[in-house]
């Protein structure tokens, strides 16, 4: 199983660490078998794959649910699971629910923005914490790029090297420019993931379902590796055809009564019925 010291050595040994957000059983096996570092199971999940209009609306059930279906699709990946909108307000409520999650399979946890007391905490009593910089999807609704000002770009920079002090194993860099997370991975000792961060952050995540094609959108910070969507479409229609045509289920897909059997049950029916 990878660990935080394994994604760290990655790190110092300048090898990019690799990272998809899973929701799910099968797809935590398919990732497994690609040799994926970080499994995310993230806040995602809500517009993903459960129909939310927002992240704000995921809570700790939803990932939990689904953090135990990705546990059982792993054999060595690291788990990486959000903490949701409004499961960390104090660090105590923080604690209990980041315990909740590692008794569920995650090996760490991720939360969103400045919040030294809460890291501190968690922290403090044992739970690996990735931190969360730049764009932060749970409060802020409009997806723009952060940290173009100087005075914006200072500040990110400033509160990395501050949550790094305080004990985090890794830190995320969503949405910011490329420059300024070329020197946060430079100047942290940490290991630093982005999402539409630039080339130079030690690794990358994203959303798994962009790079299958799963959605429509087309985003800038991803690729599309898949067309899962129209290939799909077109297997769903082959079978709504062939149902409709009698084409399936055919010979191949059926199971037959021994022949003997089979004479007896006619003659009863015949008989009886």
């Amino acid at each position: 199983m990878k660990s935080s010291t394994y994604l760290l050595a990655k790190k110092q040994n300048r090898q990019k660490i690799t990272a998809l957000t899973c929701y799910d059983y099968p797809t935590a096996v398919i990732e497994d078998s690609a040799g994926i570092d970080i499994f995310f199971v993230g806040d995602s999940v809500g517009t993903n794959i459960l129909g939310y209009d927002s992240e704000m609306e995921v809570t700790m059930d939803d990932i939990v649910h689904h953090l135990k279906a990705v546990r059982r699709g792993t054999s060595q990946a690291y788990i990486l699971a959000d903490m949701p909108y409004a499961s960390y307000e104090t660090p105590k409520q923080a604690l209990d629910n980041a315990k909740k999650l590692l008794l569920h399979g995650a090996n760490g946890v991720k939360l969103e923005g400045d919040r030294e007391e809460v890291i501190r905490y968690l922290v403090e009593h044992g739970v690996e914490v990735c931190g969360h910089l730049g764009l932060l999807p749970q409060t802020q609704q409009e997806k723009a790029v952060q940290g173009k000002s100087f005075a914006a770009a200072k500040e990110l920079i400033e509160v990395a090297l501050i949550l790094e002090k305080i004990g985090i194993f890794m830190l995320l860099l969503e949405m910011i420019p490329e420059e300024v997370g070329q020197l946060i991975s430079e100047k942290l000792s940490t290991p630093i993931i982005g999402i539409g961060s630039g080339r130079f952050t030690d690794g990358q995540v994203l959303v798994v379902n962009d790079i299958l094609g799963i959605t429509p959108r087309k985003l800038r910070l991803a690729k599309k590796y898949q067309d899962y969507q129209t290939l799909s479409l077109r297997a769903v229609e082959q079978y709504k055809e062939e149902v409709e045509q009698g084409v399936f289920p055919s010979e191949d897909n059926v199971r037959h009564m021994p022949q003997e059997e089979l004479q007896k049950l006619i003659e009863w029916v015949k008989q009886s019925l």
